[in-house]
């Protein structure tokens, strides 16, 4: 396998110091990384921050500077920073970024787009291959089951996660929508609520919890009046979605400049 050189977004946090342990753990080079003042870290070598051996670099609060000699950067963080990093890449040699981060507004994901021009981008709300697989199977049951079949959508994560639903809930609720031929904007319910919210047909509900220490749940229930068909996956360790978020960061290096998912990365194509 191609060693790559690869700097972390946020490598100070718990999904940082996961991203950074994985990428030394299978072999590839940690550059790099970034992380803001407050978390006062500046004094902290990145390789100890993932629990690896020391590396003699130390987190910045430049992206350019945390960038300076990468191949690819991987970015689990808030969409404004995610934003800004793109930003600061454009004169680096990071030829591949990867995205994990989640929450983006639709004027936030036209600089996405914008910037697939200058970098081969894998965008994703989750990385984990067994959930990209849920979302294969979601469209498939959507597009073979019709309007009769209601669809719900659950998620469950822990405590301190701050967007709502996950990007993976908007994930499969995409897929699902793609399935029925239509937008998810357009067929998403709004939350059931009062005295009078009923369940309208063809319609995708989709529900939150926030609880304890949970990595992630995620649930897809297609049900029609005689029988119901559950898709679902759990997360047993957070590790597995930096173990997604390096394979594509290998597959990224490899592409031309473009918007892509982890569909094209596992090769699983739209099934439907």
């Amino acid at each position: 396998m191609t060693q790559l050189k690869i700097a972390v977004a946020g490598v100070a946090g718990r999904m940082g110091r996961q991203l950074a342990a994985m990428a030394m753990d299978q072999g590839h080079a940690l550059t790099g990384g970034s992380e803001v003042a407050a978390a006062g870290v500046f004094d902290e070598d990145i390789g100890v921050l993932a629990g690896r051996r020391a590396l003699g670099l130390w987190p910045s609060p430049d992206v350019a500077e945390a960038a300076a000699g990468a191949d690819v950067w991987i970015d689990f963080t808030r969409p404004d920073a995610t934003l800004a990093a793109l930003g600061g890449l454009r004169n680096t040699s990071v030829r591949a970024v990867v995205i994990g981060t989640t929450g983006f507004a639709p004027d936030q994901e036209i600089v996405i787009q914008a910037a697939s021009a200058r970098f081969a981008i894998v965008k994703a709300g989750n990385f984990s291959v067994g959930v990209n697989l849920l979302q294969a199977l979601t469209r498939l049951a959507a597009s073979r089951l019709g309007s009769g079949w209601d669809i719900e959508i659950l998620e469950s994560h822990h405590r301190l996660k701050v967007d709502a639903p996950s990007g993976t809930a908007l994930m499969l609720g995409e897929a699902a929508a793609e399935g029925r031929g239509k937008p998810l904007k357009d067929i998403l319910a709004k939350p059931y609520l009062g005295p009078d919210a009923p369940r309208k047909e063809g319609e995708i509900g989709m529900a939150v919890r926030r609880a304890g220490g949970i990595y992630g749940e995620h649930e897809v229930m297609l049900a029609s009046p005689r029988e119901v068909l559950r898709l679902s996956h759990m997360a047993l360790d957070r590790a597995v979605f930096a173990e997604g978020a390096v394979q594509a960061a290998v597959w990224a290096a490899t592409q031309p400049p473009g918007l892509y998912g982890m569909d094209d990365v596992l090769g699983l194509g739209h099934t439907g």
